[in-house]
């Protein structure tokens, strides 16, 4: 357990941002799931820049590493392109 008042406050902190960045990442699979669900390439493509826009903001943000990100948008386009 913490003992100082700042280490307290710390925690408090951690489990805030903690269930920030978990919302966050959520709503982004949710988004990567829109593109690779979608069948017709006009869809795919609005769902693929919406994803994009939004894995970028994550990786600018650092909930998620800016390779991983990349690697995201890569796959993403290569499926939608591919359709």
């Amino acid at each position: 357990m913490p003992l100082t008042k700042q280490a307290i406050k710390r925690v408090r902190q951690a489990e805030k941002r903690r269930e920030q960045n978990r919302t966050q990442r959520s709503k982004m699979r949710t988004l990567i799931k829109a593109v690779t669900s979608e069948t017709d390439k006009e869809k795919a493509e609005e769902a693929l820049k919406n994803a994009v826009s939004y894995i970028d903001r994550m990786s600018n943000k650092g909930i998620i590493h800016p390779n991983n990100g990349a690697r995201k948008k890569a796959q993403l386009t290569k499926y939608v392109n591919n359709l």
